[in-house]
């Protein structure tokens, strides 16, 4: 297993992140709430680059039945979207926000002195 540097915790505010290679695979690493997340950066819809996407809140709406949107939200729980095809997942989790069976492989993060390692 080896482990890869990927900056200071200094260099990340709340929803950034950084690509970085972790034994051949692009991880996508991302600041949520001073808590550090590492995903693969491979959407599994067509392999296109899920962490690079778009960051921001899940949209959370009340659906009592379809086509019948009664109230919508964003909310706080950060999520990327695949800038391919728009597929979304939790960054904390890397659980697709539509099929919880679809998922980005998660790495492990440790924060070491104040410097954000991603192991592989």
């Amino acid at each position: 297993m080896s482990s890869t540097h990927v900056g200071s915790v200094d260099e990340f505010e709340h929803g950034d992140r950084k690509i970085t290679t972790v034994d051949g695979a692009s991880v996508g690493v991302f600041c949520v709430d001073g808590e550090f997340y590492a995903l693969e950066n491979e959407c599994p819809h067509q392999g296109g680059p899920a962490c690079t996407g778009r960051v921001g809140g899940e949209i959370v709406a009340e659906i009592p039945e379809p086509g019948k949107r009664k109230q919508e939200r964003i909310s706080d729980d950060l999520v990327v979207a695949c800038p391919w095809h728009g597929w979304e997942f939790e960054i904390e989790t890397g659980i697709h926000l539509g099929d919880d069976s679809i998922c980005l492989d998660q790495f492990d993060v440790v924060v070491e002195d104040d410097e954000v390692y991603v192991t592989g």
